[in-house]
């Protein structure tokens, strides 16, 4: 069912579990939500979301926190199931308002995050580290977790058990049967918690539409090898700063191939040397080498890692690929492999990084020519396969786009579950579970909160529109002095503009216009100078339509004397 403009939500019921996803439902990325019992709050996950190109400006879009903003002292943790940007990049921001609410996560995840707490001098966290097999009481929430596979290390999924209910809430995985680092997903605790009942199942949709079975992680190494047998020169290889799995591959085929390795990237350097002190990247021996000694080796005996699979526009990558980076100059012959997915709303960024890449004669290798990526999220042949194995009494698909959450709830469907108890779902879409049986009960708002610099949530989408109507329409800004009591223009009007056309002469056709529309406007009593700037606004802006069939931003000032 659609939860679109509905009603505000009922006071919740004593020993009802409340749902609320905050994040994550309609896009990839800024993923979190919240559960409440008894006045007590329950939170999962906290992640960002990426700007595409209509957030000119913005760093990072985060989840809508504000929702819960004057319930922070009821919050009795926060669940972090993984170590991925888009499930703990808003943490920091959200411990700014209350440093002091539990983290529980794994090892990996929680040195991740206190990596992200050290960058941003927060004080008075509290980590508390789990693992599969753990179970932890936290208020009226009873929570065990779960192993799951997905490409970071150590993910897990968490059953929370209340008073209203069960909810099983998977994270982002997938069930490879031959992981890189041998852990898989727990199907025997699945089945178990399928035996005692599950009353919510909030499952990851990412892979929903992909048919049959996610390939392993394994498969790409066939192509991962023919990609250095054939790199005569440099190599750079770009993957996601968290993806601990794929940087072993690389780390093992490079010595394989008796080619030194260099990180580049702050997030890569600080991600891989996280995951090599915990233990979970094993580097070997007189492999890894500082960035600038690279020129003391020849071309073909150094790999680069590095950040921007994305086409961030300052990342390394990207960078390399506008020949702007201090200590990489790509030469025709060198390749490129983009051992990555495409995030959607990416696809037109990282294809102008692949566009100049190749234009500076290098070859690129990506998923779109070579297996270089599997994806980590269960595609609908696993998705099945969980259904069949908990039988949840209601589903919520989360983690997704519109398509993806209406294609898991159409394989939760085919396996029994029946359509009224399929939830889709928008961020700020109240559910309530009682009595086994989840229902919609009404809607909140949860809007982008948007990072810009230093700024947080102080940037509205007006701002944005104006942002965007900058960019691509330019401004005209007109300057004119008028005499309130005489009723006369004194000066101007002076026109200038930027990004529109640039070129004064054009202007001459309605100069006139603009006085003579002034001069009405003053006659027949007009004596407030907005106004008179909206006369001109509207003036200038028929006479843009009706010439350029473009709007740019108008800038009108009147000065009374």
């Amino acid at each position: 069912m659609a939860a679109t403009k509905l009603r505000t939500p009922p006071r919740l019921a004593k020993d009802t579990l409340r749902i609320i996803p905050l994040g994550g439902l309609g896009d990839i990325g800024r993923n979190m939500a919240a559960l409440e019992i008894n006045r007590q709050l329950l939170l999962i996950d906290c992640g960002v979301l990426f700007p595409e190109d209509d957030h000119p400006g913005v760093d990072l879009i985060l989840p809508g926190f504000d929702a819960i903003a004057d319930r922070l002292s009821d919050v009795v943790g926060l669940v972090l199931t993984h170590g991925h940007e888009d499930h703990i990049g808003a943490v920091p921001y959200l411990l700014r308002q209350r440093p002091d609410i539990p983290l529980l996560g794994s090892r990996l995840t929680l040195a991740l995050v206190a990596e992200k707490v050290k960058e941003h001098r927060l004080s008075g966290v509290q980590p508390r580290p789990v693992a599969e097999g753990d179970r932890v009481t936290l208020g009226g929430f009873d929570l065990e977790f779960l192993a799951v596979n997905h490409s970071i290390p150590d993910g897990l999924a968490v059953f929370v058990r209340t008073a209203g209910g069960t909810v099983l809430h998977t994270g982002d995985f997938k069930m490879d049967q031959l992981p890189l680092d041998g852990r898989l997903t727990d199907l025997r605790a699945l089945a178990r918690l399928g035996e005692e009942g599950v009353d919510l199942l909030m499952v990851d949709s990412t892979n929903a539409e992909v048919p049959g079975f996610t390939t392993p992680e394994k498969d790409i190494l066939p192509a991962l090898q023919r990609t250095f047998a054939t790199s005569k020169q440099r190599l750079i290889v770009t993957s996601f700063a968290s993806h601990v799995h794929r940087i072993q591959q690389v780390l093992d085929t490079a010595v394989a191939y008796g080619r030194k390795v260099a990180y580049v990237g702050r997030s890569m350097v600080r991600n891989m040397g996280v995951a090599r002190d915990l233990g979970y990247l094993t580097v070997p021996e007189n492999t890894l080498i500082d960035l600038r000694e690279i020129d003391n080796y020849r071309p073909d005996q150094v790999v680069l890692i590095s950040t921007g699979s994305q086409g961030e526009p300052l990342s390394a990558l990207a960078r390399i690929a506008n020949r702007e980076h201090p200590a990489i100059k790509l030469e025709p012959g060198d390749t490129v492999l983009l051992a990555s997915s495409l995030v959607p709303g990416n696809e037109n960024a990282v294809y102008r990084v692949i566009n100049g890449l190749t234009k500076l004669g290098a070859r690129v290798v990506h998923r779109g020519n070579a297996l270089v990526h599997v994806s980590g999220h269960a595609s609908a042949g696993e998705l099945l396969y969980v259904y069949n194995l908990l039988k949840p009494r209601n589903v919520m698909p989360v983690h997704g786009e519109a398509r993806h959450l209406i294609a898991n709830a159409d394989l939760a469907v085919a396996t029994g579950v029946p359509r009224e108890r399929t939830i889709i779902a928008e961020d700020g879409t109240v559910v309530d579970l009682r009595d086994h049986q989840a229902r919609v009960v009404g809607q909140i708002e949860c809007d982008y909160i948007f990072v810009d610099g230093s700024t947080v949530g102080d940037i509205s989408e007006s701002a944005l529109t104006d942002r965007r109507i900058l960019g691509e329409e330019g401004f005209i800004s007109v300057v004119t002095v008028v005499n309130l009591r005489a009723k006369t223009v004194l000066s101007g009007p002076d026109i200038h503009d930027r990004g529109f056309l640039e070129d004064p002469t054009v202007y001459e056709a309605v100069r006139g216009r603009i006085t003579q529309a002034l001069t009405d406007a003053l006659e027949d009593g007009v004596d407030d100078t907005h106004r008179l700037q909206q006369v001109i606004r509207r003036t200038v802006g028929k006479w843009v339509s009706d010439t350029y069939r473009r709007r740019p931003m108008i800038i009108p000032v009147v000065v009374a004397v």
